[in-house]
């Protein structure tokens, strides 16, 4: 393990052991998967990891505007894996579904023709989303492991592969980019890694108190306090957009994770998780019959609702609506 300019370089083996010790205190349900497209394997020499990742971040950071580098995690072509940006930053991944997202960037081009994944890179990429799984106890499917590519660049709504979108990981990335590629050559790859991993993680980090709702940071960045006041140490901080459980409410504070960590309520937003119960329900961008569609969501789609309206709700933190009656 070696860290340099920020970022942690390491093998599965010790990425595994890291992961277990990461105290995270936003909600993960989502691990996305890219490729870089550029740089390639022809940028790689097997010693210029750290110089690759330090480029990335300033071309995320002085041409894109970023705040920090977008992926939470950078696999190599041998076999090697980057922290990138802490757990509990919100990454730049996937357009509307970063708040409980990880991003993780595979180094290479992976569209048909293009490079060769090599041994090392595709054993890390199947464990590396098998360990993530386990860690945050994430069943292994298409609607918690993703590809860029099954989402709409304009609307963020996920169209599995129709309208505008990039071929990201890659047309040939397990033996194709859609949907169905996925569930032939990927995700059974990932659920034979993690059978073999022997059992479940231990989550002893899960907080035993009920739920009582879920709220999302405002802040560009959110101090997380051992007790309900500025008096208490920090034990970290979270970024703009997580995603937080909220388990208790005292004197304008909220415990969002075991064993003590608050953050400040005015920080925070009030969201209602839903679910969609119609077979297809559409996204409007107002609160109403009459606004344009921008999309559909199909069954059993999770959403956010951040307001509701005469009988609509937005479910997004841009103007995306959806009719109440349709979610439950």
């Amino acid at each position: 393990m070696e860290t340099k300019y920020g970022f942690t370089l390491m093998s599965v083996s010790e990425f595994d052991s890291w992961l277990k010790a990461q105290q995270v205190s936003r909600i993960i349900g989502l691990i996305q998967n890219h490729h870089t497209y550029l740089p390639d394997y022809t940028h790689f020499t097997g010693r210029n990891h750290f110089e690759r990742l330090q480029s990335m971040k300033h071309y995320h950071m002085v041409s894109n505007g970023w705040s920090n580098i977008a992926q939470t995690f950078t696999t190599f072509p041998d076999g090697t894996i980057a922290a990138c940006r802490p757990l509990n930053d919100v990454p730049v991944g996937i357009k509307g579904h970063n708040s409980r997202g990880i991003c993780i960037e595979h180094f290479g081009n992976f569209d048909a023709g293009k490079d060769q994944m090599s041994a090392a890179h595709r054993d890390t990429i199947i464990k590396v989303n098998a360990l993530l799984c386990r860690r945050f106890n994430l069943p292994v499917d298409t609607d918690h492991i993703v590809y860029h590519h099954w989402y709409d660049l304009n609307s963020g709504l996920r169209r599995d592969g129709l309208g505008v979108t990039k071929s990201c990981p890659g047309t040939a990335f397990f033996g194709g980019n859609k949907v169905a590629d996925a569930n032939a050559g990927f995700i059974p790859l990932i659920k034979e890694s993690l059978s073999k991993m022997g059992g479940s993680y231990d989550s002893s980090q899960t907080n035993e108190q009920a739920v009582i709702g879920n709220g999302i940071v405002t802040a560009s960045s959110l101090y997380i306090r051992t007790g309900p006041g500025t008096d208490y140490n920090t034990a970290g901080s979270l970024s703009a957009g997580s995603l937080v459980d909220i388990y208790e409410s005292k004197n304008g504070w909220l415990k969002i994770a075991k064993p003590n960590n608050w953050v400040a309520e005015r920080h925070v937003i009030r969201v209602e998780k839903k679910k969609v119960k119609a077979s297809s329900l559409y996204v409007r961008s107002g609160p109403g019959g009459g606004y344009s569609r921008l999309g559909a969501l199909p069954k059993d789609t999770e959403v956010l609702v951040y307001e509701n309206r005469n009988g609509w709700s937005r479910v997004d933190i841009n103007e995306k609506w959806v009719s109440s009656a349709f979610l439950v």
